[in-house]
């Protein structure tokens, strides 16, 4: 996929804020299933009614962030090749 100029147009990448947000949310849901899974202790689930929330929470986190992860991947963010300048501008009539 070439442009006017023959440059291949370039993505964000690293920069998606897509990906930032699902790594941000991708920690805490592994932080979240670890503790729901490995340190729980019975007086917590009796708090919580029987459920398990730190696993809850985590697993729905790592969903969430799965989801940004392929939002990011399947439309990419595309930086423009050569920011539009005053001169390069249509003009209006006047």
């Amino acid at each position: 996929m070439a442009t006017e100029s023959g440059a291949r147009p370039k993505k964000a990448g690293a920069f998606d804020i897509r990906l930032i947000i699902a790594l941000l949310i991708g920690v805490y849901g592994v932080i979240l299933t670890v503790m729901g899974i490995g340190f729980t202790s019975d007086a917590e689930l009796q708090k919580a009614a029987g459920v398990n929330i730190n696993l809850w929470a985590g697993i729905g986190m790592l969903v969430v962030s799965a989801l940004f992860i392929i939002w990011a991947r399947v439309r990419p963010l595309v930086v423009p090749a050569e920011p539009e300048t005053e001169d390069a501008a249509p003009t209006t009539g006047e």
